[in-house]
């Protein structure tokens, strides 16, 4: 199967030596829709890189639009420095909770991507709207346009930085237990706890104006995700 210029097959992105875990490298996954996936449900991404000589980890919300991925920030902050620089990104989503006999086989079923590439700050004004649009979009499918767009002075406070995704991988983990076998007649629970986002239900501004009706988007709202 090509590969193509954006660093994966058809199917699979491209293993390469930082993409390649140096543990429970069994776990690993290349698989497109699979990362995608994981990115496209989650809300958070932390996006690690160097400043002044020293590690910088900061979350922030992200979106997919194809094989990019932007992030929010604004133009005043640390984001809008890092045209060229080499950074890394993890998502992670927590589906569960292991409980064991032992202390040292708790842990928890997750599903994580890590990608690592060079950012590149948007200048283009029509790529940056449409980031912003897919950024809300992200949170709730059709937002974007059931909203007023982004005005220029608000597009020159935002700063908008795209990583392409060549270089990714995914890491899971069910909701097995490594129990020790001598450990198995302890009369001590085992098992796990799944755990999803849950949303409650919408509640209105008090400012809403009247005739204002809750989107159909927003009812019954949720993220996805699976049962650990």
């Amino acid at each position: 199967m090509a590969a193509t210029d954006s660093g994966y097959t058809q199917d699979e992105y491209i293993r390469t030596e930082r993409s390649t875990p140096t543990r429970y490298a069994s776990r690993a996954s290349y698989d497109r829709a699979a990362v995608h996936a994981v990115i496209d449900e989650a809300l958070v991404c932390h996006v690690g890189f160097i400043r002044d000589g020293a590690p910088v980890v900061l979350p922030t919300v992200h979106a997919r639009n194809g094989d990019t991925l932007y992030i929010h920030g604004s133009s005043g902050g640390r984001f809008s420095l890092l045209d060229g620089e080499p950074v890394g990104v993890t998502i992670t989503l927590i589906d569960g909770l292991v409980f064991a006999r032992s202390w040292l086989h708790h842990s928890a079923p997750y599903r994580s991507v890590v990608i690592h590439g060079t950012a590149r700050v948007v200048r283009s004004e029509e790529e940056k709207l449409s980031a912003m649009a897919a950024l809300i979009d992200h949170v709730a499918e059709g937002r974007s346009k059931d909203t007023r767009p982004a005005s220029r002075k608000e597009l020159a406070k935002t700063a908008i930085v795209a990583i392409e995704l060549d270089e990714v991988s995914l890491k899971a983990r069910g909701s097995q237990i490594g129990e020790e076998p001598e450990d198995l007649d302890l009369p001590y629970w085992a098992g796990h706890i799944p755990l999803r986002l849950a949303a409650g239900a919408p509640v209105p501004d008090e400012n809403l104006a009247q005739g204002a009706r809750i989107p159909d988007y927003l009812v019954g709202y949720s993220r996805g995700g699976i049962q650990a």
